[in-house]
This record gives structure tokens, C-alpha cells and sequence, in this order.
């Protein structure tokens, strides 16, 4: 294992990156380093979350001079992006008298010519604001001596490539290029063999990205109550900060409106809201005087905060790619993190191939039962009791009706009932399980109907295997298989039976549409026969 410490950098470089906290290096950190020390163009192939913005930041500011002009230019896609960047460099330049500048449309451009003016060592900007500046002349590039295109990739789509190549002409050609991209398509490589010179290829695979910091599980939850689990696993958690991930802007508006009808500190950041109400909402985030930021991937991209505890998927990502770059958002700085995912029978199919790329197993979690819940907030209330004590703030405005109700009860019956009315108010959770009836099973267990049977080829083997994937339980779990030329009954037990109902209707058994349905009981003579 290295530390900071082994890289060729000056002392006032380890002195700040020890204050931010940071140990030992991450896998792009370690790899990386030494290579940009070197002075060659680097292609750095990496995620978001596994600690890149350092990885080219540290020898970036360590070449820095305190000269009055700009040397470095550091380009990227968006302006949270940049912002986040700046803050980085700026923490590891603490002992440099060196200025860094984010420059981004939105801002007032006044503001950044002024600044730029009185002298910059290194800007990081977005590719259409910086080539602004070019055009009006504010910003001169001739001695930069190294340029970063961070989240190349990204860029890319959002169609930057001629306003970079535009920029990267007007770059000082004895200079240094470090390119970083998550993705390598054909795009990149013809920029990387366009614009830098001979370039080292650098690159972590998939099961060093996911950050060691970090504890994974997951939920299995029914559809039809996600939010309900979802507010239960959060009453039952210790969260400073958390990120809720949607899978659609639509889905971030909703989640975003029921934990706010229920009283949670949330709010939406999604890719329709302008730039100040992004920058409202991001604002309250850091400020904490939000604790849920409910958001898409698109939206989510370039957050940077610190002392986020908790990323929780609400939504499973689309691919493993996506599910490292939310995770990643956790576990910064040294600090312990967790990530939670929410996964519905029908997704258990695709939460394995997630855990087939990233080479682990996610652990799952059952979900936490209304008396933990009630345990864990007994525990907020009294802290809520005590402080509002100290606080002392206008409790005076029930001393009459305080006199009032301990004229008629005992004190301690008065606090319970307190309690039970802030309780029933906080946790009004719906049952866990469906209402199946009585569908002749044996005891304890769910007798289904399914609508197809030997003229798909169906098998016992088949039938149990499949259950078994897409719910997540031992095949010897399942009861009874009858199979028969156009129809097939199966017994599962009662506490699964609402994940096998969601999980397989409507599924596809031997390329085979399925419906599943509660079976009708069994005639009473046809019972009796089977248990003689």
C-alpha cells in the first residue's frame, strides 16, 4: 500500500492534502500520479467518485508558480462540475499563494474579466464561457503549461467538440495534456491522437472503482409500497445528508412531493429546472437545511459534497456504469458511507448483473419492522424533548393548558398519549403483504395459477430455477408443482409469495408470456384425496 507521502511532490502539496483528510491513495490516484510527475500526456480512464479530481489536481497545482499569468486550463462539461473542481484545487493549493478561478455561463462575466485581470494561475471553465473569453480577449492562454479535459466523455455528448478543439488551438503548443474520460468511444480517441502527444494510457478496471468506504445492501420491496419501505429504512437510519436516486425527472417531482407531504427536508434536482433554482436547491443541500436531495443521473452529475452519509437508489440504475458513479457520491474524504438500494422482485434479474460487473456480491437487508422504527424515533424524541427544554422558547404559551389536562391525568398518561398522537402521525405505514386468501395450499404456503404448462416445455426444474433468480430464494423453499398441457399450479411460502406474485407476472417463461394468479381452493374431496 502507498501513501502521499511516496510521490515525488513539494511538502506544502502533503501538508494540505493531510488536512483534507486523505491517507492513502485510490487505485486512479496511485497509478496515475507518478506518470503526470513525469511531464507526458496521460489518458486517464476513470469514474466519477474514485477520486480523479486529485488524481490530476495534486501534480497540477504542485507545478504551479506563483508567476501572474494563467498556466493551467481545466475544462468541464458543466458548471457544478467546475465549481466542485475549483473547491479541490483550492484546498490543495492552501499553502500556495496561487488564485484558481471556475468560470461558467450564468455567472456574470464582469465578475470573471475583473478577476482575471488581477491575475489567475488556473482556470477551470466550461468549454462555451471559456471560448466567450477568447473572443473578447480576457483570457489568454499562450503560457499554459498543462490542459485537462476532465469527463471527456461527457463533454462530447453534449456537444462540445469543436468548442474544445477551438480552444485547445489557442493552447501554448509546449504544454502537457491530461485527458480523463469514463468511457473511451472513437470520438475521444481521435481528439486524444489529434491534440496530444503520444499519450500514456492509464486506466482502473470496474472492481477497483467501487470505493472501499462504502457499505452496500439492498431491499427487496413490493412495487406497490416502495415509498412506505422507503420511509421506514429511513426512520431507521442515522442520515446527515442523503442523495435519493429516480430514474426519470418525473419520478424525482413525485418522490420529491410525497416526502415532503410527509415531512421530510427533500428536495428535486432534475435537468428541467433553471439555473438558479438548481443553484437553490444545491445551496440548501450544502447548507443542510435540506437532508434529501432527490435527483436523475443527469442532474446529479458534478455534485460534490462531503459529508454525504448516505446514496440511496430508489429507482436500480439502468447499468453498473451508473450504479458506481451514484454510489460514488458517498464515503468522500475518508468518511464512512453507505448505499442503499431498493430493488423490487422484477429488478432482481438485473441487480445480478450489477453485481456481476462490479465482481461482488451486494448483500441484502431485510426491512426494518415498525417497532425498530418506533424504537429508533423513541430515541429522536427525546433528544427533541431535552433540547426543546434547554431552548426554553416560548413554552410559557402552555402553561394554562399544561395546568389544565394534570388537573384530569397522571403525567406519565398525558406523555404517552403525546407520544402515540406523534407517532401515529409519523408512522402510517401499509401492510407488507397482499391479501391472497385462500388458494388451497398446504399450510403456510400460496397455491398460484399460472396460464401456461407442457406446451412451453415447462419443468419443474425449469419453474424453480426461475423462481428462484428472480426472488432470490432457495429452490427447496418452493412447495408443490403440478404441470399440466396448458396450465401449471406451484405453492410458495406465504412470506415470499408477494415477490413471486410481482416477480412473475407477466414475465416470460421459455419465450412464453405469463400471468400469474392466486389459485381458486380446491374442491374439498380432491383435498382430502391428496392427504390420504
Amino acid at each position: 500500500m502507498s501513501y502521499f507521502d511516496d510521490f515525488q511532490v513539494s511538502e506544502t502539496i502533503k501538508k494540505a492534502i493531510k488536512d483534507m483528510g486523505f491517507e492513502a491513495p485510490s487505485p486512479i490516484q496511485e497509478k496515475v500520479i507518478p506518470v503526470i510527475l513525469e511531464g507526458v500526456d496521460v489518458i486517464g480512464q476513470a469514474q466519477t467518485g474514485t477520486g480523479k479530481t486529485a488524481a490530476f489536481g495534486i501534480p497540477v497545482i504542485d507545478k504551479i508558480t506563483e508567476d501572474p499569468y494563467v498556466q493551467s486550463l481545466i475544462l468541464t462539461p458543466t458548471r457544478e462540475l467546475a465549481i466542485q473542481v475549483a473547491g479541490e484545487l483550492q484546498k490543495l493549493s492552501k499553502y500556495k499563494r496561487i488564485v484558481t478561478l471556475p468560470i461558467y455561463g450564468g455567472q456574470s462575466i464582469g465578475h470573471q474579466i475583473r478577476a482575471l485581470k488581477q491575475g489567475v494561475h488556473v482556470v477551470i471553465g466550461t468549454p462555451g464561457r471559456v471560448i466567450d473569453h477568447l473572443r473578447r480577449k480576457t483570457l489568454h492562454l499562450d503560457k499554459v503549461h498543462t490542459v485537462v479535459l476532465d469527463e471527456a466523455d461527457e463533454m462530447l455528448d453534449m456537444g462540445f467538440v469543436e468548442d474544445i478543439e477551438s480552444i485547445l488551438k489557442q493552447v501554448n503548443t509546449e504544454r502537457q495534456t491530461l485527458l480523463f474520460s469514463a468511457t473511451m468511444p472513437p470520438a475521444i480517441k481521435k481528439l486524444s491522437y489529434k491534440y496530444m502527444n503520444k499519450p500514456r494510457v492509464v486506466s482502473i478496471n470496474k472492481g477497483e472503482v467501487t470505493a472501499p468506504l462504502i457499505d452496500q445492501v439492498y431491499y427487496k420491496v413490493l412495487e406497490r409500497n416502495k415509498l412506505d419501505s422507503l420511509c421506514r429504512i429511513i426512520d431507521s437510519e442515522e442520515i446527515e445528508l442523503g442523495i435519493l436516486f429516480c430514474r426519470t425527472k418525473k419520478g424525482v417531482a413525485e418522490l420529491t412531493e410525497a416526502l415532503q407531504a410527509r415531512g421530510y427536508m427533500a428536495d428535486g434536482l432534475h435537468g428541467d429546472l433553471t439555473q438558479s433554482q438548481r443553484d437553490s436547491v444545491m445551496k440548501k443541500f450544502r447548507e443542510n437545511s435540506i437532508e434529501f436531495l432527490v435527483a436523475t443521473d443527469v442532474a446529479a452529475r458534478g455534485i460534490d459534497v462531503d459529508n454525504v452519509s448516505h446514496v440511496i437508489n430508489f429507482d436500480i440504475p439502468q447499468d453498473p456504469e451508473s450504479y458506481v458513479h451514484r454510489i460514488g457520491r458517498t464515503g468522500r474524504a475518508g468518511r464512512k458511507g453507505l448505499a442503499l438500494t431498493l430493488v423490487t422482485p422484477r429488478e432482481m434479474k438485473h441487480l445480478r448483473s450489477i453485481e456481476t460487473e462490479i465482481k461482488m456480491s451486494i448483500p441484502s437487508q431485510n426491512l426494518p419492522t415498525i417497532e425498530e422504527v418506533v424504537e429508533k424515533q423513541q430515541e429522536s424524541w427525546k433528544k427533541q424533548i431535552s433540547n426543546t427544554i434547554e431552548e426554553n422558547k416560548e413554552l410559557e404559551l402552555y402553561d394554562q393548558l399544561v395546568k389544565d389536562v394534570v388537573a384530569q391525568h397522571e403525567p406519565e398518561q398525558i406523555i404517552r398519549a403525546l407520544m402515540k398522537i406523534a407517532f401515529s402521525n409519523d408512522n402510517t405505514y401499509e401492510d407488507d403483504t397482499y391479501n391472497f386468501g385462500e388458494t388451497g395450499g398446504a399450510k403456510g404456503m400460496v397455491r398460484f395459477f399460472i396460464n401456461v404448462g407442457r406446451n412451453v416445455n415447462m419443468s419443474p426444474k425449469i419453474l424453480i430455477e426461475e423462481i428462484s433468480e428472480l426472488v432470490g430464494i432457495p429452490g427447496k423453499a418452493i412447495g408443490r408443482i403440478d404441470i399440466f398441457d396448458k396450465f401449471t399450479f406451484v405453492e410458495v411460502p406465504e412470506d415470499v409469495a408477494p415477490f413471486v406474485y410481482e416477480a412473475l407476472r407477466y414475465s416470460k417463461i421459455n419465450g412464453a408470456r405469463v400471468n400469474l394468479e392466486p389459485a381458486k381452493p380446491r374442491p374439498k374431496r380432491e383435498r382430502n384425496k391428496q392427504q390420504s
